[in-house]
């Protein structure tokens, strides 16, 4: 059973003083980078840029302390962005704090009562949808900036339709100096990774437009000039009296569980990711608490909504972090940038941090997967992707979420009626079975599974299960009985093999039955294992092992 036991206190039995040396360098390598992220991301969600620096030093340290993955690194992520400028433009600051801190609870009883499994059970399909769906709202929120245009009747727009409205009726106050700045961070950071890896391309876009905007005198919108009132300095412990409230905690019980889920959902997704590169095994249900006390802290002392991020926990890795120390070091650096260097960021020019938010919604957007799913699943699936993205966009992630989520049920048990069929009870692994796996020798250097019934969202993790010994060279999965698989399906069974690719094991399928064979030829599937690793029947598949086995 998954234990309620922070991963910093296991890690630290054999920690030595060349991993702290590593710990230490990757943390503040991972701080330069989610420093101009921070801030941008703060804005982003409609309030001061000293919030995303607040809520990376809180969060973040109590992430790596309670968490139940080795490298996690939270912060503000671009998928709270447009949420969170929802519930500020329309409750204010007070509402914020009283639905993260809400969030917070929600996501430690989810924690407590053993619910990070259950969160899996979200179809691939709807995840997909609303990522894409919150990349493209970021996208647009930010052509404003980008482009200098000026509201001149003062509108604040929240939803993207408003948005794109206002745009077109203020095009006239399009800047060009603002608009060059822009392409030229946009510039900076396509091209500054094929220089440098060490240096985010970010942080050298924020200082050259800096650079730029100041000794031309540019007549460009600074983060100075758009927020006179940044909060400098350590972040303060801010409690409202609206926290006791219960017409305001009433109010914001949908924002909350929106919250909730997409941190439950981000956090979770992103210590898996950090599983898979690192080779270990997070706890889901103490990561989910962890996230609960972080939120609930960032709120506290005037942050937003955190979760893990993908791609700072990514960089964590690549330079060296394998505890829960190298976060705790990213949020120390973080504070001494707030205590020294907090009045240089006024000077960042808004069209840049624009430029930043344009290339995280790339980034994040997923769009080749996007179109994958699209080419290749089945019209149910490719359903809900649309909906879900659609609904995003338009309206809110909360409608998109439940919409799909009910579409998704109603479809899985359409699918599930046409596909089940009831038969009287059989043994199948007696010695009468002629295909019985009891009755055949499996070659050297060669693993089994067999996959039973269909194959869909809530039963596709166990593909994940699959483990391997060390002197595996092949791995057959028998399917004889998986008479169905969707979109989420097709995808494990690619990370599944990506992982065999890494450990140099090829894989043998026997027996696909009709729909599941379609599905894997609309994804390539079958041109990437190999067409002459697909075998009609176990004994053939056997042979293949053996065959691969011996060369």
């Amino acid at each position: 059973m998954d234990k309620l036991k922070p991963k910093l206190f296991s890690v630290m039995k054999n920690y030595s003083k060349e991993q702290f040396v590593k710990d230490l360098v990757a943390g503040v390598i991972v701080a330069i980078i989610a420093l101009p992220l921070s801030i941008a991301l703060a804005i982003a969600s409609g309030v001061g840029p000293e919030a995303g620096i607040y809520t990376a030093i809180v969060a973040g340290f109590l992430v790596s302390f309670f968490g139940g993955s080795r490298v996690q690194i939270a912060g503000p992520t671009a998928a709270f962005a447009t949420i969170v400028a929802g519930i500020v433009a329309k409750d204010g600051t007070e509402g914020l704090m009283v639905a993260t801190i809400l969030a917070g609870l929600f996501l430690i009883i989810m924690g407590i009562f053993r619910f990070g499994n259950l969160l899996k059970f979200i179809p691939y399909t709807i995840t997909t949808g609303f990522t894409a769906g919150i990349a493209l709202t970021l996208f647009i929120g930010q052509i404003k900036d980008f482009t200098g245009i000026t509201y001149m009747n003062g509108e604040k727009p929240i939803d993207t339709g408003d948005k794109l409205y206002a745009l077109a009726r203020n095009s006239g106050t399009f800047n060009v100096q603002a608009f060059l700045i822009g392409i030229l961070a946009l510039a900076i950071l396509i091209v500054w990774p094929k220089i440098s890896k060490r240096i985010p391309g970010s942080l050298i876009a924020v200082i050259v437009t800096a650079a730029v905007v100041k000794f031309f005198d540019l007549d460009v919108t600074t983060i100075g000039k758009a927020f006179t009132d940044i909060r400098e300095g350590l972040p303060v412990l801010t409690l409202n009296r609206s926290l006791l409230s219960m017409q305001m905690v009433r109010s914001q019980l949908s924002n909350a569980v929106t919250i909730a889920l997409l941190a439950g959902i981000e956090s979770l997704l992103s210590a898996v990711v950090a599983d898979s590169m690192i080779g270990s095994k997070h706890r889901s249900n103490m990561e989910l608490i962890a996230q609960g006390i972080a939120n609930i802290g960032s709120a506290c002392f005037g942050g937003i909504p955190a979760t893990g991020a993908i791609a700072r926990t990514a960089a964590n890795i690549k330079n060296g972090g394998r505890t829960p120390i190298a976060g705790m070091v990213h949020s120390i650096s973080l504070v001494i940038v707030v205590v020294f260097l907090m009045p240089l960021a006024k000077l960042i020019p808004m069209p840049c941090i624009a430029a930043i938010l344009f290339q995280v919604a790339y980034n994040m957007s997923g769009w080749r997967g996007f179109i994958k799913l699209c080419k290749s699943s089945p019209i149910s699936d490719v359903l809900v992707l649309l909906l879900t993205f659609g609904l995003t966009v338009v309206f809110d992630l909360v409608v998109a979420i439940e919409v799909g989520i009910i579409l998704a049920a109603l479809l899985f048990m359409k699918r599930m009626s046409e596909v089940t069929e009831v038969e009287g009870w059989k043994d199948i692994d007696d010695e009468n079975d002629p295909d019985s796996i009891t009755l055949r020798t499996i070659p050297k250097h060669t693993v089994v599974y067999e996959i039973s019934g269909p194959m869909f969202f809530a039963a596709a993790g166990k593909i994940l299960n699959i483990s391997f010994k060390e002197d595996t060279k092949v791995l057959v999965i028998r399917m004889r009985s998986v008479s169905a698989i969707d979109a989420t399906a097709m995808h494990n069974l690619e990370t599944l093999a990506d992982d065999c690719d890494k450990k140099g094991i090829q894989i043998v399928l026997s027996h696909v039955n009709e729909q599941p064979m379609t599905v894997i030829k609309k994804s390539g599937f079958d041109k990437r294992i190999g067409e002459e690793n697909f075998r009609p029947h176990i004994d053939m598949a056997l042979k293949r092992a053996e065959e691969i086995a011996g060369e």
